[in-house]
């Protein structure tokens, strides 16, 4: 209870008005456990937690978070990231602001995340969620540190709620606590070249300490069932000992954001592993372990945990440090683009649409390791679903937010450069498969040159706005591809479309030309790319009625103003083509030569209010074969998001 000398101190201290403290920043849509919160969450500030709040305790080690009822083991994991770096903990939270007890002191603090290429300020205030005036979320090892606390609030702010946090991608709060790039690794799938036996030696002993590195279980664990599925882990250490034997070993130190060991096997402190180590090692070794840490061997490793989350290690001066190689990329350049239906969405390689993606040259001016991802652009506030989903199984799991994205490198001779033949080759590089993931990654090493880069979704259509990254050893130089490519392809093929629709009376049944209400027909897109010469577009248009019953159809297609989303169509527009007079007949089709651009296709019965169902189809000449099915989305297990690390 507080007194009236503090409450009147609280009526001055800064209270967000964008963040309110209440149930519309717990709660996105009651889809979680957290649901259960509903009326029992009060809403404190540290000096009425405990009685001397700090924002860092003076041991490193009780600054380590420890995770409350909230299922966010994946952003606990990546703020660990933040204790090993300064430099990175100080740019999510810049120094400054008075604290409890410190003259100046406010409520309000700043925080800085990294989002879609540039960072972002969220300020909030400092009330937090306690059940039983204890924090019931996120909090320090040390009752009276808030940082974590504090960092936990604001990136519930930047997500739209606590709830929205409830399941995550370590990988994507590491990008957002860093600005940097993250790669995921399976350890169970054998197609992985950095699975099983081979992923130990890829990173060297230098780059196993400065990189972030995290590991997570898709289902419970054989040494410990208590995990349970979907939780987040992080290694903090990584060393080879030799036992009495002479054999090498290699050992993980495992953190577990719960706050307490919750593991068994061989190298548990009182495990069977230890007696054959010298004992002075054994000494040291299990006297590096803190509170919820312990140790694994590299088979124990592999078998028990599902994934690694590798984060590329951020210098002071901003740039990336390779995992492979440990190279400094010194050079970076992003550039933004979009995929738009019908215009630049062309899907995978399996389309022949495929050319139409956003395309971009990437100069190489000396040879050297490059680093290349394709972001997918968006709030996600609010947005992200809740519900687990678990790997297995034999179908691909659509991401209910994300698209299905993959990136992909041909080398040029921008001379002599032709834009069907490159694709249509084999790239010298790409993302392996396309997958559900915010972001996509590549690693490689390129020659001087050019290069043609293509970033796509696997389905053709899918919109979505992107952000291209490169970092590299050696300087580079990234553009749009703007202007037009000659193509040297004779003839071409025919593409089909066919889109199943209905004329209902009363809302979509407006009638042909000679009827004010004929804008009210459905309209289908056209969006014409290629014309060689000669007939280029066919469109037939069937309905489905019986013989005794036949409707008089046709169809009127108009061209669509640039920018124009919503076109107005009455009887002054005069469209291009026309299928006319209306025809009491099972089938109409129009031959034409269409220039390059985007139409709409009006389909209509003569006379309105009849109903009837029809089938519109569009036949257009393109101008590179269909190449046969290549591209495949990957595994589940790559492309399950957020859901695949949720800790409880």
């Amino acid at each position: 209870m507080l007194n009236n000398q503090q409450a009147e101190t609280d009526d001055a201290l800064f209270e967000d008005p964008d963040f309110a403290a209440d149930d519309s920043a717990l709660f996105a849509e009651h889809t979680t456990p957290l649901s259960r919160l509903v009326g029992s969450v009060t809403w404190l500030r540290p000096q009425h937690i405990c009685k001397h709040p700090r924002l860092f305790p003076d041991k490193l080690t009780d600054a380590y978070p420890k995770q409350g009822i909230l299922g966010d083991c994946w952003l606990l994991c990546a703020c660990t990231m933040l204790l090993k770096s300064r430099h990175l903990l100080e740019k999510v939270m810049p120094p400054g602001p008075s604290v409890w007890g410190e003259r100046g002191y406010c409520g309000e603090f700043q925080f800085r995340f990294w989002r879609n290429g540039r960072w972002v300020e969220v300020r909030v205030d400092d009330r937090l969620p306690c059940v039983n005036n204890t924090l019931c979320f996120s909090r320090c090892h040390s009752p009276a540190a808030f940082w974590v606390s504090l960092l936990e609030k604001a990136y519930a702010k930047l997500h739209g709620s606590y709830e929205s946090l409830w399941a995550g991608q370590v990988c994507e709060a590491v990008v957002d606590l860093s600005g940097g790039v993250a790669e995921r690794w399976s350890l169970k799938r054998t197609a992985d070249t950095l699975a099983g036996k081979i992923l130990f030696p890829k990173l060297s002993e230098a780059m196993r300490k400065r990189s972030y590195i995290s590991c997570c279980v898709h289902s419970a664990p054989a040494a410990t069932p208590e995990l349970g599925e979907f939780h987040a882990l992080s290694v903090m250490e990584w060393t080879d000992v030799k036992t009495s034997d002479g054999e090498e070993v290699q050992l993980l130190r495992i953190w577990n954001p719960w706050g307490r060991m919750s593991w068994g096997g061989a190298w548990t402190k009182s495990g069977t592993g230890w007696s054959s180590l010298d004992p002075s090692c054994s000494m040291e070794l299990l006297g590096r372990t803190k509170e919820g840490e312990f140790w694994v061997d590299e088979k124990e490793f592999l078998q028990e945990f599902d994934e690694l989350t590798v984060g590329y290690p951020v210098s002071e001066d901003g740039h990336l440090q390779s995992i492979y190689t440990g190279s400094f990329l010194k050079h970076s350049l992003q550039i933004g683009g979009r995929w738009v239906r019908g215009r630049s969405a062309g899907g995978c390689r399996n389309n022949s649409s495929y050319s139409s993606n956003p395309k971009f040259w990437l100069r190489v001016e000396e040879g050297g390791e490059v680093l290349l991802s394709l972001l997918q652009c968006g709030p996600w506030s609010v947005q992200r679903s809740c519900t687990p989903q678990p790997p297995g199984g034999g179908s691909t799991q659509q991401h209910p937010q994300y698209q299905a994205i993959a990136l992909h490198l041909w080398r040029v001779d921008k001379k002599r450069f032709n834009l069907m033949r490159t694709l249509n080759s084999t790239p010298c590089a790409s993302s392996r498969t396309h997958a559900y993931e915010r972001e996509v990654v590549m690693n490689t090493q390129l020659t001087a040159g050019f290069y043609l880069l293509v970033p796509s979704t696997f389905l053709q259509g899918a919109e979505g706005k992107f952000l291209l990254r490169v970092h590299s050893a050696c300087p580079t130089k990234l553009s749009e591809v703007k202007v037009s490519v000659q193509q040297d392809c004779v003839g071409g093929e025919w593409e089909s479309v066919s889109v199943c629709g209905r004329w209902a009376a009363g809302s979509t049944a407006g009638g042909g030309r000679n009827f004010s209400s004929h804008g009210q027909n459905p309209r289908v897109p056209l969006t014409v790319t290629y014309e060689p010469g000669g007939t280029n577009i066919i469109v037939t248009l069937r309905q489905h009625s019986p013989e005794n019953n036949l409707h008089a159809i046709g169809f009127h297609i108009y061209t669509v103003p640039d920018g124009e989303v919503d076109m107005v169509i009455s009887s002054a527009v005069c469209p291009v083509v026309s299928c006319v007079p209306h025809s009491h007949s099972q089938e109409v089709s129009v031959q034409c030569r269409l220039p390059p651009a985007d139409y709409t296709i009006l389909p209509s019965t003569y006379e309105p209010e009849h109903s009837a169902e029809y089938t519109l189809t569009i036949a257009r000449r393109i101008h590179r074969k269909v190449m046969s099915s290549q591209e495949r989305l990957g595994q589940v297990v790559q492309e399950i998001s957020h859901v695949s690390v949720m800790g409880l």
